[in-house]
This record gives C-alpha cells, structure tokens and sequence, in this order.
C-alpha cells in the first residue's frame, strides 16, 4: 500500500489543493477518474460559455432592429461553433495532463475510486492512504424518476457538448440555470426549444420579479411550460414523446421533438466514493455533510465544491479548497463565508446575484428595497433597454448590502462593484463616495440606491 502524506479525490477545484501541498515538500496523489479538470473546464463554465457567446451575439443581432439596424444571419456553422469549444476544452486537459506528468513528489490514480477503509482508498484495485484527505469530488446530472427514461437516449449538460448536428427540435425538462442557458443556446442556433418546469417559475432561486422577466423574454423565442411535470418519455422513429402533467388541473399534454435534454438539477459524487466506509457522513440529498470549517464528520477529511452541494459555482469550490487547507494546516480555522456568494445566469438576458433575496432577508432584518431600470440611466436609455433592471436589498439602520440582483444587459460585470463592497464589509455609502463615470452602465448601481424605500 502507498502512503502519502495528502490525498486530493478531484482534479477540478482540488488542484488548488494538489498545488499548495506539493509547494510545501509534501507527497501528494490526485485521484481522477477523468478528464482532468473538473465539471467546470471539461462540462461546466468553460464549454458552455463557448457556445453561449455566438448565441448572444446571435441574439443582438436579432434584436437590433429596435435601434434601426436591419441585419439578416444567413448561416449558423453549428460545426464550428461546437469543435472551436471541443478544441478549448481539450487544450485545456493536455495542458494539466503535462503538468501533472512533469510534477515531482505527484502520483496520478487514474480511476474511479472508493473507500474500502478509513483513510484507505482503493483505485484500480490499488490502495492508498494519506495522512489527510480532501474530497472534491464534483457532481453529476440528476435524473429525475420519469417512466421510460431509462430506455430512451437522452442529453444531459455533459454529452449535449458532443454533438455533432443541430437538432431541429429539443424538450429540455427542467427549469434552472442550465435550462435557461441551453434555452437561450438552441433557441439562437435556430432550434426549436421546448422548455418544461415543474415548478411554477423558471430560476426559481431567483427575485420573483426576475423569474418573471427572464419567462417573458424567453417566451418570445420558445415554448415555456411551467407547473409542468413529466411523467413519461417514449422514443419514436426520429423523434421522443414527452407526456406532461400540469400540476394546476392535472390535465395530460403531450410534446414531441427530435432530442430531449434532462436539466433538473445535480447529484453529489459521493456515493460512488462509498465515503461511509471511511466515516463520512452524507445528509438526506448525498451530499457530503461538512461544516463551515470544510470538515467533514470524519478527522482530517475535508470536503469541498459540488459533492457538499452548499453554492455549486467554481469560484465558490475555489474559495473552499483555500480555505479547506488553511484548516488542515492551522490552529487558527477560518470560517467559508457564503454571504456574500455570486453568481450569474447566462441565459438571455443575463442575470447576476449576490446575497441574499428580498424573502430571505425579511427574515432576519428590517430592510429598504431599492429598484431602477436600465432605461433610468442614460446609458441604458441609448441602449433602449426598457425592461431590465437592478434591485437591492439593504438593511435599514446600518446601511449593509444584503443582497443585489440584476437582470439585463453585461449583468454580471455591473454586480462586481457591490460584490467587492460586500466583501470588504462596505455599505451603500462606499458605492456612493465612488465617482461613477457618465454616462455608463455603471450608474444603474448607484441608482438603484437612490431608490430605497421601505418595501
């Protein structure tokens, strides 16, 4: 059996990990089973923004006859579209692949692995152990119990990126982040898109107000169902039959299309790890339960990123693995904050958020609300942008921004000045004080601000 002073499951958010341990002399393994680098480069963040900026500018172009532009697309290259993101994707694996053989002090498991024992691994019928272990596992598309799912062909977010040929028409069941995005995507490739959500609002994590918009500008480029549960998938000649139930009457309706995509949430890698037998507990959805010290419920194993299913967005696992090591190797524990968490939909429009929602901060807080449109700045108004807009969250008395949330336009770069407020502990004023540059988007923020009354 080989003995390691650390032992990295993951090679996503993990490397981190793998990196920071080798800089200190220590032997090190990274198991993987692969490909190398996680959800985010090889399934995630990386491949699916490939695809989605031609759908943007795709999207614009379509659109820009509001501002008096007449422009007509004459052809898509699906092809191109999608090897220029296989070939991203793959560059990226070889670079880590070199990397990880050119490292001393590093063994790579090549495998999936599991725990026959604590802190024992076995790989490839290979064991290992470690001193101290961090689990970064990731997650996988979650399948939801649909009679004849199992016996259909199916698209997931990860092999819809093997696609070679457009289809003409595709049922995405699910009503998330990823259904918004791979809406947005096939819509503007030309595809027929049916959306089917069994809840009754699209990103339901999401202000209301939010939720709302993003439904009627989808609408506008696909057929949106929401409170519509699917109950059955049959495959036919060249084409899949969904059956539907609206959850309000309960009445059945059918869809057909030529490919259908499972998009209804995801599933920690946990259990294929068999961590219990190591003495890590997992909670009632699979995930890894770990505390905010990233510990699990096992000594010197940590847990990190998507199989913890805290914020499954990278830089979150990013942040964790940091300070995953800094506990393991310190006195002094440093707390994972997710207060301050943000993220963005790069649906059509885009969205971004940071903190917490109107609902959640009622809770805990007296607050001011604060709204303003695109089209209340100059900016926005050239832009003839009428219907996108900002909303904070503030608590009352002090001043702090608990939550901000945009919809529109470049929202995910409008939202990094509160971020960096929120996250040096800044209130309304520390935007305020900032001279904003006019006219730019930029001073939808500080309107927003200015708007604040009690809700």
């Amino acid at each position: 059996m080989n003995e390691y002073d650390v032992i990295v499951i993951g090679s996503g958010s993990g490397a981190i990990i793998v990196s920071v341990a080798l800089s200190q002399g220590l032997k090190v393994a990274l198991v993987d089973k692969g490909p190398l680098g996680g959800t985010c480069l090889n399934l995630g963040c990386i491949p699916s923004k490939i695809l989605i900026y031609p759908a943007d500018v795709i999207a614009e172009i379509q659109e820009a006859k509001k501002l008096g532009i007449h422009a007509e697309i004459t052809s898509i290259d699906f092809n191109s579209i999608m090897e220029r993101m296989k070939g991203t994707v793959q560059e990226g694996r070889n670079h880590m692949r070199i990397g990880i053989e050119n490292t001393r002090d590093l063994d790579f498991y090549k495998g999936e692995g599991h725990f026959v024992e604590d802190y024992t691994i076995d790989v490839n019928r290979e064991k290992i152990r470690a001193k101290k272990i961090f689990v970064a596992s990731g997650a996988r598309p979650l399948i939801p119990s649909i009679t004849g799912i199992d016996k259909v062909e199916y698209l997931t977010n990860e092999n819809v990126l093997e696609l070679e040929k457009r289809p003409e028409s595709i049922i995405i069941i699910g009503g998330g982040y990823i259904a918004a995005e791979y809406g947005h995507f096939f819509a503007s490739m030309g595809t027929a898109v049916t959306i089917l959500q069994r809840g009754d609002r699209l990103v339901p994590n999401e202000e209301p107000e939010i939720s709302d918009l993003l439904k009627r500008k989808m609408e506008k480029r696909m057929d949106i169902h929401t409170d519509m549960e699917a109950l059955e998938v049959k495959e036919n000649a060249n084409y899949y039959t969904v059956i539907g139930k609206d959850r309000n009457t309960n009445e059945e309706k059918e869809f057909t299309a030529n490919k259908v995509m499972i998009a209804a949430g995801r599933k920690s890698n946990a259990d294929l790890l068999k961590v219990e037998n190591t003495g890590v507990e997992m909670d009632g959805r699979g995930f890894i339960k770990a505390n905010d010290y990233l510990e699990t419920t096992k000594e010197n194993i940590w847990a990190l990123g998507d199989a913890i299913g805290k914020q499954m967005f990278r830089h979150v696992a990013n942040r964790e693995a940091g300070l995953a090591w800094h506990n393991a190797t310190h006195e002094r524990k440093i707390k994972m904050d997710y207060s301050a968490t943000p993220y963005a939909v790069f649906s059509h429009p885009q969205i971004a958020s940071v903190g917490l929602t109107e609902e959640q901060a009622r809770k805990d807080h007296d607050i001011l609300v604060g709204k303003a449109k695109y089209s209340d700045v100059a900016k926005g108004g050239a832009m003839m942008e009428e219907e996108g807009f900002a909303k904070a969250i503030i608590e009352k008395n002090s001043g702090r921004i608990l939550g901000f949330h945009i919809i529109g336009p470049h929202a995910p770069i409008l939202i990094q000045e509160v971020i960096n407020a929120m996250a040096n502990e800044g209130g309304i004023q520390s935007i305020a004080n900032s001279m904003h540059i006019h006219p730019a988007l930029s001073e939808l923020i500080l309107t927003t601000l200015g708007n604040l009354r009690e809700p």
